[in-house]
């Protein structure tokens, strides 16, 4: 015997408000006020391990939504923004390059080129890193530990090359294209020595 039409509807009707029903201001989707305050904390949070926890902040929380709570892609993402920072820097410094060598003075210009090769190298040593951190989820735990130090090696080689820049300028006299250079190096920096905290904290929490 088939079930009656009116008792099919309202089962129907009983599940649709069932799967409608509205969602609490407590729980924690993705998008919820509870989930956004939680991984702007997660992130304030983790920047307090860094030298420049302000600047971290600032940079990271406005992927909160990518970021969310894990430390995975929290360090990814720091480690991203530093090296759209040293590009940047690189050509930046390449331009003032071609500048310096038709008038600077030899002191500036070869502080200038020294400084361009050194942020190429710390461009290419942060996207080996970036590279590597895109690859940790499919690795066993020996390849973890090695893609790691890696990662490691090439942010803590990519701060040193990037702080050997504004050595080069000690000799320099002072003007405003040093003082310009050595201003935006220091910001560049910033980014790369709060990524390599993340990343060491990362591995810290990940290897015991």
């Amino acid at each position: 015997m088939k079930p009656q039409r009116p008792l099919i509807l309202s089962l129907l009707f009983a599940a649709t408000l069932f799967y409608l029903r509205p969602v609490s201001a407590d729980e924690d989707t993705p998008n919820s006020p509870n989930a956004t305050a939680n991984c702007m904390e997660f992130i304030r949070t983790s920047c307090g391990i860094t030298l420049y926890p302000d600047v971290c902040y600032t940079s990271l929380s406005r992927y909160a939504n990518d970021i969310q709570q894990d430390p995975a892609s929290l360090t990814r993402i720091a480690i991203t923004i530093s090296l759209a920072n040293s590009r940047r820097m690189a050509a930046y410094v390449s331009n003032l390059s071609h500048v310096g060598d038709n008038g600077a003075d030899r002191r500036a210009a070869s502080a200038l080129h020294d400084c361009f090769t050194n942020f190429d190298d710390a461009v290419d040593e942060i996207r080996g890193s970036l590279k590597q951190m895109r690859q940790i989820n499919d690795v066993d735990a020996p390849s973890f530990r090695f893609q790691m130090s890696n990662v490691q090696t090439w942010m803590s080689a990519a701060l040193t090359d990037q702080e050997t820049c504004t050595d080069g300028f000690e000799d320099v006299a002072d003007g405003p294209m040093k003082e310009d250079v050595c201003a935006k190096a220091e910001k560049v920096k910033k980014h790369t020595s709060n990524a390599l905290a993340l990343v060491n904290s990362f591995v810290e929490k990940k290897i015991p």
